[in-house]
């Protein structure tokens, strides 16, 4: 007996090194077509790093931090947020800057552009842009964590949750494989999207003084459906170019995807809500359909300034 059980944790452990073979076969089949300019970047060594982080960002949203929070009197955090909103609007033009200047207004035809692989001071320039456009995804997570500290859990939704998770994690295959072309054409429009949203969430937290200056939050909801619209109008390029290069269409496909599904959800939202002319829903009069909406291209749903 002993010694039968002695081969079959011998065999068993065989079989784990023949998964684990095979696992790191598989990964290192996958990652050979990556992009070595971005492999040595922070956080872009594997998708292990970010994955530890979402994971503790998902336990620490939804378990770890109301259970810390729950016998604790919320945290006042008005000078905290008008810092990191602010600061948040202000990367967000960098950004805007630097896809401009790397690729969409100093050379790329809107149609079928593919990425640029090269070691050239513009392709590395849209490279880095795309990373740093990765990284800031990991930064908006703090929206959450401030709904916890300040016990405003009616606002970390499942689909809040999962789009601050959802973006950095698809994003980081984005910069590992495809960092430019026709892919980062709603990255720019999220940045200017982001820059509006931010400004109005910024002034908001400065208080009541400040309702004066944002007369033009009723355009928000017009702002987000033709940021849709032209997500998906342009990307949607793709199936109907003849022998369009670009080298990884499976981020086409995904880019796609979102831009049609919440195109249809934000137009039946804006259909029921002006055209018939129902009575707007709660989440509208709270001011937070603008943030539900935005947050579900770039992470940012439900994000709430209340005072």
């Amino acid at each position: 007996m002993e010694i039968l059980g002695k081969l079959q944790g011998s065999s068993l452990r065989m079989e784990i090194d023949d998964i684990k073979s095979s696992a790191a076969l598989m990964y290192s089949e996958f990652i050979k077509n990556a992009d070595r300019r971005t492999e040595t970047w922070f956080l872009m060594s594997s998708p292990l790093p970010q994955t530890l982080i979402i994971a503790a960002y998902i336990y620490f949203v939804t378990s770890l931090g109301p259970r810390l929070m729950e016998n604790r009197k919320a945290f006042d955090l008005k000078g905290v947020l008008i810092v990191y909103n602010f600061s948040v609007v202000a990367l967000s033009l960098y950004m805007c800057y630097e896809y401009v200047m790397s690729g969409w207004g100093t050379g790329y035809s809107f149609r079928c552009d593919p990425v640029d692989y090269s070691e050239s001071p513009q392709g590395v320039r849209m490279a880095a842009t795309c990373w740093l456009y990765y990284f800031s995804k990991f930064i908006e997570m703090l929206d959450t964590i401030f709904f916890v500290l300040r016990k405003k859990y009616s606002q970390v939704t499942f689909l809040h949750v999962y789009h601050h998770s959802i973006m950095p994690f698809t994003w980081w295959f984005g910069v590992c494989f495809s960092a430019g072309g026709m892919g980062t054409f709603h990255a720019l429009l999220n940045c200017i999207v982001h820059v509006i949203m931010y400004s109005y969430y910024g002034l908001t937290a400065l208080g009541p003084n400040y309702q004066k200056y944002l007369w033009w939050k009723k355009y928000l909801t017009s702002i987000q459906l033709i940021q849709f619209m032209m997500v998906t109008t342009h990307i949607s390029q793709y199936f109907f170019i003849k022998d369009c290069t670009y080298e990884f269409p499976i981020f086409i496909y995904i880019i796609a995807s979102y831009g049609l599904i919440f195109l249809f959800l934000f137009l039946n939202f804006w259909y029921h809500a002006y055209t018939k002319g129902k009575r707007l829903p709660k989440v509208l009069q709270n001011q937070t359909w603008a943030h539900h909406s935005n947050g579900v291209m770039n992470g940012n749903a439900n994000h709430e300034k209340e005072e």
